[in-house]
């Protein structure tokens, strides 16, 4: 059994390093191609499985398949594991087209780092959830096409501990995402009603104050560190995804779900460089990554939910069942990220902004 046990925990491992990649950010395999951004070719930023040659694996080759379908070439395509990664990376250099999610996409529309999009010339773009599209359109403008999207849950060894959400936050034994946006999280279970991307000075205190009881809790980045964590019994809580979930339970680790009202989630987007000279390819790539096909790869290949319904048929269909596409029960207790301070009224007397939260996260995970 223990053997048995072992080698569904390997399979697992190899599912996340394959899916969601365990290594640091570094550029996938491209063609040589020239760089210039008028020739017919592309430079293109996202995250780690979005976008792949299928060097990785026959079946999932958006590009290959993309090049040989439109004649466009991808001159770069840079991958990152972090959104920290991916805002870093965008500081350095230009790209055509970028996976941003909510914090990202937020600060290059505010910067006018990327342009508009023209949704008529985006096949199948009705297709893709309404909400989600309506959280890229800025005064009447559309900036993004939604393409992956997942939500949080916090999962517990019930052989250990008990599923309460209040020892998620006390416990030193519990592994949360490390990224400022979890914050957000906190605040929703310090007891905020109103918006948790809308806090105030007060609000954002209580809710760095719920993660500061923990002074040895573990900040995740790399997904094999929750099955590492569970596998080896340093964990008895974590902040995961339905897919991540579904890994340890394939693995042998029977955790569950902790009840909680509300959780957050986020949606990543393409976004198109605002000094794009030529855009033909551009939106040829839009099309391709708004198509059911290409979402249904992907999501099967990163775990994360697609944007585009119609991509829930073969491998998608497990992922969209385990992310609850179509039940609008479930995804109406899901606060989909925004860049904080979002809608702050001003009765609050003002929100502070992202980089405030940052800077407390910053403290906070050190």
């Amino acid at each position: 059994m223990h053997r048995r046990r072992t080698y569904a925990l390997a399979l697992a491992t190899a599912a996340l390093v394959a899916g969601t990649g365990a290594a640091s950010p570094s550029p996938s395999p491209t063609p040589t191609a020239s760089v210039t951004q008028s020739d017919g070719t592309l430079q293109i930023l996202t995250y780690r499985g979005f976008a792949e040659y299928g060097g990785v694996s026959p079946r999932f080759n958006w590009v290959g398949d993309f090049e040989k379908e439109t004649g466009c070439r991808i001159a770069k395509l840079d991958t990152v594991q972090t959104a920290e990664d991916m805002a870093a990376q965008v500081r350095s250099r230009p790209y055509d087209l970028i996976s941003a999610g909510p914090a990202l996409a937020g600060s290059l529309i505010a910067a006018k780092q990327v342009q508009p999009v023209d949704v008529a010339k985006v096949a199948g773009y009705d297709d893709l959830d309404k909400r989600f599209r309506d959280m890229t359109t800025v005064s009447g403008k559309v900036y993004g096409v939604p393409y992956l999207w997942g939500y949080h849950e916090f999962v517990y060894d019930p052989a250990r501990v008990k599923g309460e959400l209040k020892e998620v936050f006390a416990s030193d034994r519990a592994a949360l995402r490390d990224s400022p946006m979890t914050i957000a999280d906190a605040a929703l279970a310090a007891g905020e009603d109103d918006d948790p991307y809308a806090l105030t000075e007060e609000r954002l205190d209580a809710a760095v104050a719920l993660l500061e009881r923990a002074k040895e809790r573990t900040y995740w980045s790399n997904p094999l560190d929750l099955v590492k964590g569970f596998a080896t019994g340093k964990l008895d809580y974590a902040q995961a995804t339905p897919y991540y979930r579904s890994l340890l339970q394939k693995a042998g680790k029977q955790v569950k779900t902790v009840p909680a009202g509300e959780t957050t989630g986020w949606v990543d987007s393409w976004m198109l460089g605002a000094n794009v000279p030529d855009t033909s390819c551009a939106y040829r790539w839009l099309n391709w990554m708004a198509a059911p096909e290409a979402q249904r790869d992907a999501a099967a290949w990163v775990g994360l939910a697609p944007a585009n319904d119609k991509a829930c048929k073969g491998r998608a269909r497990q992922i969209c069942r385990l992310y609850g596409v179509g039940d609008a029960k479930r995804l109406s207790r899901v606060r989909f990220a925004e860049r904080p301070p979002a809608d702050c009224r001003a009765e609050h007397g003002g929100c502070p902004g992202y980089d405030a939260w940052t800077d407390r996260w910053r403290e906070l995970a050190k």
